[in-house]
């Protein structure tokens, strides 16, 4: 069977251990449920895994003990990606405020990922960054990529 192949960013794994956003913690631990399971292949940068040294502690093991769970890809950034993500500021899809967000479209588009999932709302789950992330890869002869919340990636009922 083909997995499909997504990229994990770090809002995703946060909200696995979120609390005070009760209905997004449940759709992440359902959707980390389908992980487990191995209906995706399952890719994390090194860039998300720093970002999520940064949590404070409890919070932090806790993360890392769910990624532990789930077998994944980890992906170092490369000459290409960092390339990648300054023309999406170059193009305007964020800003250079945005950098790291950027970095992660790009490493999901180089490495051929089919789907970004994220909770990033402000930033990446938006027509406009999607519009814009799908322009720039079409002019530089990158594959599309679609950007989702976990909500949208649940297997649902058969």
């Amino acid at each position: 069977m083909n997995k499909v192949k997504i990229y994990l960013d770090t809002s995703v794994i946060s909200h696995l251990e979120a609390e005070d956003t009760p209905e997004k913690m449940q759709d992440t631990l359902l959707f980390w449920q389908e992980i487990i399971k191995i209906y995706y292949k399952v890719s994390v940068s090194d860039l998300t895994l720093a970002e999520l040294a940064k949590c404070p502690e409890p919070k932090r093991s806790q993360l890392f003990v769910y990624l532990s769970q789930i077998d994944y890809e980890e992906v170092e950034e490369a000459p290409e990606i960092i390339a990648l993500a300054e023309e999406y500021i170059r193009h305007g899809v964020l800003s250079q405020k945005s950098r790291d967000d950027c970095r992660h479209i790009a490493i999901a588009t180089i490495i051929g990922c089919l789907y970004i999932v994220s909770w990033n709302f402000k930033h990446f789950v938006n027509i406009r960054t999607i519009n814009k992330v799908q322009a720039v890869n079409k002019l530089l002869d990158y594959n599309e990529i679609n950007i989702l919340p976990p909500s949208m990636m649940l297997k649902g009922e058969e």
